[in-house]
């Protein structure tokens, strides 16, 4: 199983639009992600469950999937992580 450690640098941590970007781009993937944050792990595409990990700016985060895409699909999805997701949205609105 392939996983990357992140930290989350959205200013309001996964919480309302940086989640809702994160779990968009989860959905298109096509590859099964899990996100974890100390021992809660939840399916990346899961907006509630994102959401239910509480993760705040700073917090480091594991994602895991595995089969053919996963190291792909953990990239894209750890940059993704790795940006202020609020400015750019803030940005793109």
């Amino acid at each position: 199983m392939a996983h990357r450690t992140v930290v989350v640098a959205s200013a309001s941590g996964l919480h309302a639009r940086p989640a809702k970007l994160f779990v968009q781009a989860a959905m298109r993937l096509g590859v099964p992600v899990t996100i974890r944050l100390g021992d809660k792990s939840v399916p990346a595409k899961s907006m509630l469950g994102v959401l239910s990990l509480g993760a705040a700016r700073g917090a480091e985060v594991t994602l895991e999937a595995d089969g053919p895409g996963a190291d792909q699909a953990l990239d894209t999805l750890a940059a993704l992580l790795s940006r202020d997701l609020d400015t750019e949205e803030a940005l793109d609105g």
